[in-house]
């Protein structure tokens, strides 16, 4: 992901998420502060999807929408923050390279998880991936229905 595709990844992130967009100064920042954890999915020389992880704090999720100012320094779990994919990207593999990014990246950096919040259903498609659900404290910025998950790598 470079600086020149977040206007894409925010209209991605519009159509994908709805309601739970976020500011594209997040994925900025994201961007600047963990450039190794963003990526984007082309297709015919457009962005079509997008990916933003990054070290973080394995009982807490970031708010939604908001800034982060730093990675912690004493991060315990490699946090998934977002993807999307436009319907185009879906079921052609993008998913599943996706999570195996993540799973290479947490394990290089010396995690023994990753972390992440499900919204929108979307707990359903990261079970069968093999997260499991982790008891919390409900974060009114990701809604009703929101579930933290994590999967022992």
């Amino acid at each position: 992901m470079r600086e020149t595709d977040l206007a894409a990844v925010a209209t991605i992130s519009d159509a994908v998420h709805g309601r739970f967009t976020e500011p594209v100064a997040v994925y900025a920042e994201r961007l600047a502060l963990y450039p190794s954890g963003c990526r984007v999915l082309e297709q015919d020389g457009e962005v079509a999807g997008y990916l933003i992880t990054h070290p973080w704090h394995r009982d807490e999720s970031p708010k939604l929408g908001a800034l982060l100012g730093a990675i912690p320094p004493q991060a315990d779990t490699y946090y998934l923050h977002d993807i999307a994919l436009l319907p185009s990207a879906r079921g052609t593999g993008a998913g599943k390279a996706v999570l195996d990014f993540v799973m290479d990246r947490a394990r290089a950096l010396g995690f023994a998880d990753i972390t992440l919040m499900a919204i929108g259903g979307a707990d359903r498609f990261w079970a069968a991936q093999g997260f499991v659900y982790v008891p919390h404290a409900m974060d009114p910025s990701y809604g009703a229905g929101a579930h933290r998950m994590r999967m022992a790598i």
